[in-house]
């Protein structure tokens, strides 16, 4: 037989029409004008207070980031009042008590009345702002009180108990019920950034959620101003014991109601996070498989779920619309809060800001997407974006912390972003592009645009192993010699007497005439041993015309090329230039090795560092051969000699410079010299 509680039922349905009377009353009261605040900035404010009224200890840290919570970045949008007049205003409300104005509900309809214009979150956030600046206040009086005269005279003429030790159990209960409003003020911030609107309305319980957001709005109010009121009554309060346990016995009556509130409250905003989150995700999907008239809906979709003004331009810190890119080519460079190594941030901006070509300059824009390591941002995380969003050209993402986290899910699961930096490109038309185009700029920079993949191709068509490619950009001396024509050794290794005995050939070469500029690169994952190589090099032997963090961009730029090659399925057997850079990369010849080119020719000559050294003892032998074959033919030569036989009768057809009118042309497969003829197209 099944029991049956009438008195149970009845005080249930008792709760939930008293429900229904207090909603009418609030949403009567509730008539928003666009005002706009960041609850989730001024709650940060607020925790902060919150938690150092009840410390002393100095070194203790807030559990959330103080940065992006100062007072002066949090702006009031669409008041002509500024956020600091509004908050005062609040606590002078909460403060006084007018006549007519006693009872806790109806000075809590009062503040509804005060708020009207305002969001539910931002009521709450707003009044617990004004309670936080009352109580931050006599707590720090309280604090300083035994180590500050002016604490001392601020206490006695405020008529603060001087004995805070009795008042323990309530600031204890104070404290609970705080920590409990912030959570539930926390779910009502979350509940509001949510995008039901964008996502589609047929979600369920949105109705219940609403109905209790509205619920718990009015009582983290009405809690607030029961914490006010009894920080207004310490002033010449009796120190009785049984009055300061029936203050905390009232506290933690709030507190059991709030938490019985925030337990259902949680559990409904989950479900309706959980169903939004999956609806964006499925909606981004089917965004970039569609075609669009411009980017502008993707880009609303992926940014500006919260905000309008959802970027910023990192030179002028000015605020942006997804409108300002209309019509451009987006690189989006999604990242870790601390972006690239410093010197790769700096080759970047190189590569894409300071030199631009004038045919692409204004038709791409970059956005810095950075993204927390873990749930929450962190100190460190906020003071590397703070900083390095103050520093590069480009634009970022303004508040990173607010990104919709079904929006980080899906550049994590789709376009397999993790710990390393991508850059996803976004063409005109909002399309995906190409999934990583990062290691295209660090190898042609703005020449790439529009960073497609099948620009990705284009450019890997037209490239030969030349030192142009090798050494593109990454000093402007080094690309003058190249533009020049000048022979060029490149060369490597952590053996210092090496380095020693092979720079001294390479100088009685010089000696005799032959042009040759000499370039040091270490190897491959530069240490602190090449750092002091480079100091050595430059003072003993020869100018290093490459300072330590260039020779890390020159590894950078062929760690590039070798991703890029992979990434479009090219294999060492098959593709000369990955076969090239896969033996610098992976050089493990402990005498090092070096790498002989000139300009835009591919006749390149590759060689260990014990054979370079027999061939250049053997100078006086060969030498005579530069002036007809040119040093790098000649050494060519040597290298490898030429086949026995007749004269070459393979063909060869090279892009034309002028290097070769007077040069000659060695031939790759015999090693004879070839006839030179001209094609005309």
């Amino acid at each position: 037989m099944t029991s049956f509680d009438s008195g149970s039922v009845w005080q249930r349905s008792k709760s939930s029409f008293d429900d229904e009377i207090l909603i009418k009353k609030l949403l009567l009261s509730h008539d928003p004008d666009g005002r706009r605040l960041d609850s989730e900035m001024l709650l940060c404010a607020v925790e902060n207070i919150m938690f150092y009224a009840t410390t002393s200890e100095v070194s203790a840290k807030p559990t959330d980031a103080n940065l992006k919570s100062h007072i002066s970045n949090i702006e009031l949008i669409g008041s002509q009042e500024p956020l600091v007049h509004t908050i005062y205003k609040i606590a002078h409300e909460m403060l006084c008590k007018c006549p007519g104005k006693g009872d806790l509900h109806t000075r809590t309809m009062a503040l509804f009345d005060l708020l009207g214009n305002y969001g539910w979150a931002a009521k709450v956030v707003l009044v617990l702002a004004g309670f936080a600046t009352s109580y931050g206040e006599f707590c720090l009086i309280m604090q300083l009180r035994p180590q500050i005269p002016l604490a001392v005279s601020l206490a006695d003429f405020k008529q603060l108990p001087s004995n805070i030790s009795m008042l323990k159990p309530q600031v204890k209960a104070l404290r609970l019920l705080v920590k409990t409003m912030v959570d539930l003020t926390k779910c009502i911030i979350e509940f509001e950034g949510l995008p039901a609107v964008l996502v589609g309305p047929n979600i369920e319980n949105i109705a219940a959620t609403k109905s209790e957001i509205y619920v718990t709005t009015y009582w983290i109010i009405r809690s607030t101003l029961a914490c006010s009121s009894q920080i207004t009554n310490l002033k010449a309060m009796k120190p009785e014991y049984s009055n300061i346990i029936i203050a905390a016995w009232e506290l933690l009556s709030l507190d059991y109601r709030l938490s019985s509130i925030y337990s259902h409250l949680r559990q409904l905003v989950d479900a309706f996070r959980q169903q939004t989150e999956a609806k964006l995700h499925q909606k981004l999907l089917n965004l970039f498989k569609e075609s669009h008239i411009d980017n502008q809906e993707v880009l609303q979709m992926l940014f500006a779920l919260k905000d309008d003004l959802p970027l910023k331009d990192c030179p002028t810190q000015v605020k942006l619309g997804v409108s300002e890119l209309k019509s451009k080519v987006v690189l989006l460079l999604v990242s870790k809060p601390d972006l690239l190594p410093l010197e790769q941030l700096f080759f970047l901006v190189h590569q894409t800001y300071d030199h631009p070509h004038e045919k692409v300059e204004g038709s791409y824009e970059m956005i810095w997407v950075p993204i927390s390591c873990s749930e929450t941002w962190t100190d460190a995380e906020e003071k590397w974006f703070n900083f390095l969003s103050n520093s590069t050209p480009c634009y970022s993402v303004r508040q990173p912390w607010s990104l919709n986290s079904a929006v980080i899910n899906f550049m994590k699961q789709e376009w397999s972003y993790g710990d390393e930096a991508i850059m996803v490109v976004l063409d005109s038309e909002g399309m995906i592009t190409n999934l990583n185009a990062l290691d295209m700029v660090f190898i042609w920079g703005s020449e790439a645009y529009p960073f497609s993949l099948s620009r990705e191709n284009e450019l890997w068509e037209r490239e030969q192993w030349t030192m142009q490619l090798i050494t593109n950009e990454i000093h402007p001396i080094l690309t003058q010699w190249v533009e020049e024509g000048r022979n060029i050794c490149i060369y490597g290794s952590e053996n210092l007497d090496w380095i020693r005995e092979f720079s001294a050939e390479t100088k009685e070469i010089k000696d005799a005439g032959v042009q040759l500029e000499m370039i040091y690169v270490g190897m491959n994952n530069p240490n602190e041993h090449v750092k002091d190589l480079l100091t050595t090099i430059n003072t003993e032997i020869h100018s290093t015309l490459l300072s330590f963090t260039k020779v890390q961009l020159f590894w950078l730029r062929l760690e590039s090329m070798r991703r890029s090659k992979f990434r479009l399925g090219h294999t060492a057997s098959t593709d000369h230039i990955l076969a090239e850079v896969l033996a610098l990369l992976y050089n493990n010849d402990d005498n090092g090795w070096a790498v002989f080119g000139n300009g835009s020719s591919a006749d390149i000559v590759r060689v260990q560092g014990g054979e370079i050294i027999k061939c250049l003892n053997l100078f006086r032998q060969w030498g005579e051969n530069v002036a007809q074959l040119e040093f790098i033919g000649a050494l060519r030569t040597v290298l490898e000699p030429p086949l026995l036989g007749g004269p070459c009768n393979h063909t060869q057809v090279i892009p034309y410079s002028e290097a070769l009118i007077e040069g000659s042309i060695v031939c790759q497969k015999c090693k004879r010299l070839m006839k030179k003829f001209t094609i005309y197209e």
